[in-house]
C-alpha cells in the first residue's frame, strides 16, 4: 500500500514542481492580478497569463507535441507494413514508395491551438477584426499623423541594430526588434517565418507589453514633455466622406502590397476588415469580424501564446535578453513619436500638435490612444485627445506591418 501511495505521489505535479515552475506560476499570478484588479487590458492579459499558468503545471502535457509515426509499405507485398521509420527518406519520396502516416501519441490541447500562431493563421485574422473595429477617419482627416506613426517604428530598427551588436542573427534581430511596434499579430507572423525558435518568448513579450501600455508609456511621455505641452488643445478634425473611407483601404492595400508583397497578408486583411465596416453593405460580416471572430481568435491566440512560456524554455539568458530588448524597443518607439511631434510643432510653428499623441504611434490599438487621452486629461480635464491620437495609432498599425514587410523582404 505504501508503494502505491509513493507511486501516486510521484505521478502528481507536486512531486515534480521545481523552482523554475514556481517562478513562472508567480509571474502568471502577477499578470492575472494586473489584468483583473488593475484592469490592464484584461482581454489580452487574462488569456496570456492563464496559458502561462497552465503550461507551468508539471506533467499537464498541455503543450506536448504528438508523436507522428511514418510506416513504409512494402511494395512487394501489397498492403504489408514494413519497418517503422521516424522520418521519410528522400529516396522513398523520389521512388514513390507508398507510405502511411498516423499519430501514435496525441499532443496536448494547447499545442494544437498554438499551430494557429505557428502557421501564421491567427495574426491575419486578428488584423481582420481590428480593421473592422477601426475608424481610419482621423488618419484621413489629418495625414500628418502618418509621420507620427512612422516615427514610432524607429524603436524597431534601433533595437534591431542593438540585437545585431549583441550577437543575434539578422533574422533573430528582426524578430526581436518588431516587439517595438507593440503589435502582437505582426510579431508572431514575422517571427514564425524568420526565427520560429524564438516565437514563444517574443510572442509573450509583445503581447505583455501591449497589455502594459498604461504602465510603460506615461513615465516616458511625462519625462519628454512640459506641462504646457501636455495641455495643448488641438483643433477639431474635419469630417471625412464615405467615399474617402471606402477608397482608403483599397488604395492602401494596393500600394503597400505592390511595394512589399510579404506584408500583404497583414495589410490585406486589416484593410479588408475596414472595408467591410465602411462599405455599409456588409453589416453582418463586419459585426462577425468585430465580435465573434476576433473574440474566438483572441482566446485561442492568447492562451496558446501564454502556454509557450514554459519554465525550461523561458528562464534562459537569451529569453531575458529578448525581454529587455523588447522593453527598449517599445520605450524608444514611444519616445520617438513624442519627439517627432515636438519637432513638427517647431517646423510648422505654433502649438498645432499635442506631443502626447505621438506616443500613440505604436500600434497598440486603441490602448495607446487611450493612454494619450488619459495623460492629457490629468493636466487639463477639458482636453479631449482621443480622436487626434487615433490618427497616429492606426498609422502605427500600418507602419508596423510595413516594417515587418521590409524585414521579411531583406532577410527571408
Amino acid at each position: 500500500m505504501f508503494e502505491v501511495l509513493i507511486e501516486f505521489w510521484n505521478s502528481t505535479g507536486y512531486a515534480n514542481l521545481t523552482w523554475q515552475h514556481i517562478v513562472m506560476i508567480s509571474i502568471s499570478c502577477i499578470l492575472l492580478y494586473l489584468a483583473i484588479a488593475k484592469k490592464f487590458e484584461p482581454l489580452l492579459l487574462v488569456p496570456i497569463a492563464f496559458g502561462m499558468l497552465l503550461t507551468n503545471l508539471p506533467i499537464s502535457g498541455l503543450m506536448d507535441i504528438g508523436d507522428t509515426v511514418i510506416k513504409a509499405l512494402n511494395p512487394e507485398t501489397a498492403g504489408a507494413t514494413a519497418e517503422m521509420l521516424s522520418n521519410p527518406t528522400a529516396k522513398m519520396l523520389v521512388e514513390g514508395i507508398p507510405m502511411q502516416v498516423h499519430t501514435e501519441t496525441p499532443g496536448g490541447l494547447l499545442s494544437y491551438f498554438y499551430m494557429g500562431n505557428k502557421l501564421g493563421i491567427f495574426p491575419p485574422l486578428i488584423f481582420l477584426g481590428v480593421g473592422a473595429m477601426t475608424d481610419f477617419g482621423p488618419l484621413i482627416a489629418n495625414p500628418k499623423s502618418l509621420f507620427l506613426g512612422a516615427a514610432a517604428q524607429f524603436g524597431i530598427f534601433f533595437t534591431f541594430t542593438g540585437a545585431i551588436l549583441m550577437g543575434f542573427t539578422p533574422q533573430e534581430a528582426s524578430s526581436i526588434g518588431i516587439i517595438g511596434g507593440a503589435d502582437g499579430p505582426t510579431a508572431i507572423l514575422l517571427t514564425s517565418i524568420l526565427a520560429p525558435e524564438l516565437l514563444g518568448p517574443i510572442a509573450v513579450a509583445a503581447y505583455s507589453y501591449m497589455a502594459l501600455v498604461p504602465v510603460i508609456q506615461p513615465p516616458i511621455m511625462n519625462a519628454l514633455t512640459t506641462k504646457e505641452e501636455r495641455m495643448i488643445k488641438m483643433k477639431q478634425l474635419r469630417p471625412v466622406s464615405k467615399a474617402e473611407k471606402v477608397i482608403f483601404p483599397i488604395l492602401v492595400t494596393a500600394v503597400v502590397s505592390l511595394l512589399l508583397p510579404p506584408a500583404s497578408a497583414l495589410i490585406g486583411l486589416l484593410m479588408f476588415g475596414n472595408l467591410l465596416k465602411e462599405s455599409l453593405v456588409t453589416d453582418r460580416l463586419s459585426k462577425t469580424a468585430q465580435n465573434e471572430l476576433i473574440n474566438i481568435v483572441t482566446i485561442l491566440l492568447g492562451i496558446s501564446v501564454g502556454a509557450t512560456a514554459k519554465a525550461e524554455h523561458f528562464l534562459k539568458l537569451d529569453t531575458i535578453q529578448i525581454i529587455v530588448l523588447g522593453v527598449v524597443a517599445f520605450a524608444v518607439g514611444t519616445a520617438s513619436g513624442v519627439v517627432i511631434a515636438k519637432l513638427m510643432n517647431k517646423i510648422l510653428g505654433g502649438n498645432a500638435i499635442n506631443p502626447l499623441i505621438g506616443s500613440a504611434g505604436v500600434s497598440a490599438v486603441p490602448m495607446a490612444a487611450r493612454v494619450s487621452q488619459t495623460v492629457g486629461q490629468k493636466e487639463n480635464p477639458s482636453n479631449f485627445l482621443l480622436m487626434h491620437a487615433m490618427g497616429p495609432n492606426v498609422a502605427g498599425v500600418i507602419g508596423s506591418a510595413v516594417a515587418a514587410g521590409v524585414l521579411l523582404t531583406l532577410f527571408n
